[in-house]
């Protein structure tokens, strides 16, 4: 009867277990990152016996965890790809409102601008229209201001952003490396750790969700955990630290670095996955391009709007002064060139812009190969310009190199081999941009020169009102009262000269031959430019009809000209004129088609960024539904399972009193 007795008490201890491990299912089907277990259950083996071998009953050898590594796999890399696309959707989509805007874009206040100009155009001396276009300047230049607040403060927040969840790798990094430790001792002991398993499993599966990590498995159950392009974030027990520090070139952004013992690694342009992959991802391609092309625009505005006020005369006959500040402004000039930390050099360069059409939107990475050459890395494209050395100082020598419309140059000093810059001309421009004019008067909407007809002419010749083409960078305006020119007509020859001072010398810049020079004639009835030069300023206009002999056409100074409006519609061109994105020979856009450019761009990325962050979701849903019907645990199940072992259970103790029943009978019947 022991025997009997021991085959249903080793039923009854089985019963037990699976009603234990049933239990424990049971109690935690919500607790993330749970495998449901199983009992494994095997044969005592048999004793021989006269009648061949008996069986000595069950007993329970392990308790497995239900787990699938491949969807534990797919699982975290669904969930790394899901944090990045999400995380990178937010930040996208607030720009996207932000450049879209007609309360705070770009659009409507440049249209508001040019509609304002239109309006001076029509009635010149007006101080009330003049004023309006000066508001709507304002206007104009706050909005710009507007978006780069609102840009510069995603970057903040981006920054913040980085060093809270860096907080949560390195914490996350530290629990795994505490489950390394537990679960190699406890398989050291001979037995597998389920429930520690499945949390490092959770712990590693939310840490994938702030970074992307690789998961390497050793032989002792643990597992070495790996982010960027392989740098050791978990070692066994040893853990590494994510911390953020001002970037080296730019302290106002942050850049990760991992912290091992004594030595620190920057990561940031190596990591991917998770909301710091999305984060660093949108940061690195979408708001550094945002910001430098909306500064080049900026820079263009300004650049082109106070060339052409500075070729006009204003409302009290003086030469234009500038609407918007500098471009060239040391306050600006101080915000493109910043040396890296750890530079054997203090010396700064300078960055001037030279020419706004050429203009990239970019950073630019410059690198001293030697104490006075070096070489610059276009950042968007990686492009290299160069070789440059300081010690040519002939600009046509590259000894100050002008490139992308940027003027380079050292400041007094010395440069040491290994140092390197970080050069942002455009990026910080659209946040500083100003409106520098206050007087409305000053607007400079009239030419500088008129020219009028002899009220003698006899023919029906006529001239178009001249345009000056090239001059100095500033007008002189005692110059200018003196470069008046008089053209005469003879049997259609046009004779030229000075009429304020005999001794300047006029030069007709687009003879009708070059190489054979003649006289400059017009054929009767047609229309014909002219170009020409006197004391290094450059006029065309446009002589038509039939002028006969005699008739002539005076060109002078614009005296008076307080409703001459022909500056102000050169500055109205500047609306379609293309006047960005003229590099390496492109054909360039318009202010406004440049920043309708960006918000397409942008448009189109966030279109992208829904798509892929919803299909990413649809993956992670479908990647854990997966694993869940492997893994998880199903209560119907469950329930038929505690059943089951509960009349498995009944009847292993059903045995032990049958055994009993038999062995008290044997001894009443020998008493």
């Amino acid at each position: 009867m022991a025997d009997l007795f021991n085959i249903g008490l080793s039923g009854l201890r089985a019963a037990q277990t699976n009603l234990s491990v049933t239990g424990q299912n049971i109690t935690n089907v919500n607790t993330p990152g749970y495998s449901r277990q199983t009992a494994i259950q095997t044969t005592i083996p048999a004793s021989f016996t006269g009648a061949g071998y008996m069986g000595n009953g069950t007993k329970v050898v392990d308790i497995q965890r239900i787990y699938n590594q491949f969807l534990t796999n797919q699982v975290r890399a669904t969930t790394s790809a899901t944090a990045a696309n999400q995380a990178y959707n937010v930040q996208i989509e607030e720009l996207n409102n932000t450049l879209s805007s007609t309360a705070s874009g770009i659009t409507s206040g440049m249209k508001n601008y040019f509609n304002a100009l239109q309006t001076a155009i029509e009635d010149p001396a007006s101080l009330p229209a003049r004023q309006l276009f000066l508001s709507e300047a304002q206007g104009l230049a706050g909005r710009f201001n507007s978006v780069q607040d609102q840009l510069s403060a995603q970057n903040r927040f981006i920054n913040e952003e980085l060093t809270t969840v860096a907080l949560q790798v390195t914490r996350l990094a530290s629990s795994v490396a505490g489950y390394n430790d537990a679960i190699a001792k406890a398989v050291a002991n001979g037995a597998t750790p389920n429930d520690l398993l499945d949390a490092r499993d959770e712990a590693i599966r939310e840490l994938s969700s702030y970074v992307g990590v690789n998961v390497v498995a050793q032989d002792d159950h643990s597992v070495n955990l790996f982010i960027g392009s392989g740098q050791p974030l978990v070692i066994g027990k040893d853990a590494s630290v994510l911390q953020t520090a001002p970037g080296l070139a730019d302290p106002s952004r942050l850049e990760l670095q991992v912290v091992s013992g004594h030595t620190s690694q920057d990561v940031t342009n190596l990591l991917n996955g998770g909301e710091l992959g999305g984060l660093l991802s949108y940061r690195r391609d979408v708001l550094d391009m945002a910001q430098n092309a909306l500064g080049r625009m900026s820079l263009a505005l300004a650049s082109e709007f106070n060339q052409q006020l500075g070729r006009g005369l204003d409302l009290n006959g003086q030469v234009g002064t500038p609407l918007f500040n500098d471009i060239n402004s040391q306050e600006l000039v101080d915000l493109r060139s910043r040396g890296r930390d750890g530079n054997q050099s203090t010396d700064l360069l300078t960055v001037h812009i030279d020419d706004t059409s050429q203009l990239q939107t970019s950073d630019y990475e410059l690198t001293f190969t030697t104490d006075s050459e070096f070489r610059v890395r276009r950042v968007s494209d990686g492009q290299l310009l160069g070789p440059f050395d300081l010690n040519e100082t002939d600009e046509s020598a590259a000894g100050y190199p002008i490139f992308d419309g940027l003027d380079l140059s050292p400041s007094a000093g010395s440069y040491s081999e290994g140092d390197r810059y970080l050069l942002t001309p455009t990026r910080h421009a659209a946040g500083s941009l100003s409106v520098v004019m206050t007087d409305p008067r000053q607007l400079a909407f009239a030419a500088p020169v008129a020219a009028d007809a002899d009220l003698q002419n006899r023919g029906t010749g006529s001239v178009t009102q001249p345009v000056l083409t090239d001059g100095p960078e500033e007008l002189d305006l005692a110059k200018l009262k003196t470069l008046g020119v008089t053209f005469t007509f003879d049997g259609g020859v046009l004779s030229v000269q000075s009429s304020e001072d005999p001794s300047l010398a006029v030069e007709i810049l687009n003879p009708p031959d070059p190489d054979n020079p003649e006289p400059w004639t017009l054929e009767p009835g047609k229309t014909a430019e002219l170009q020409w030069k006197i004391d290094g300023y450059s006029f065309s206009m446009t002589i038509s009809g039939r002028p006969l002999d005699g008739d002539s056409f005076t060109v002078s100074f614009n005296e008076g000209g307080v409703a001459d409006n022909r500056n102000a519609l050169l500055m109205s061109e500047l609306q379609s004129r293309q006047v960005l994105g003229q590099a390496d020979g492109a054909r360039g856009f318009s202010l406004l088609d440049g920043y309708g450019d960006l918000v397409q761009q942008v448009a189109t990325r966030t279109a992208q960024s829904r798509t892929e962050t919803e299909a990413n979701q649809a993956m992670l849903a479908q990647a854990t539904n997966q694993r869940n019907s492997v893994s998880a645990v199903n209560l119907d199940e469950e329930a038929a399972n505690l059943i089951q072992f509960e009349q498995y259970y009944n009847a292993s103790a059903q045995i032990i009193q049958v055994a009993r029943t038999v062995f008290d009978t044997l001894i009443n019947a020998v008493r």
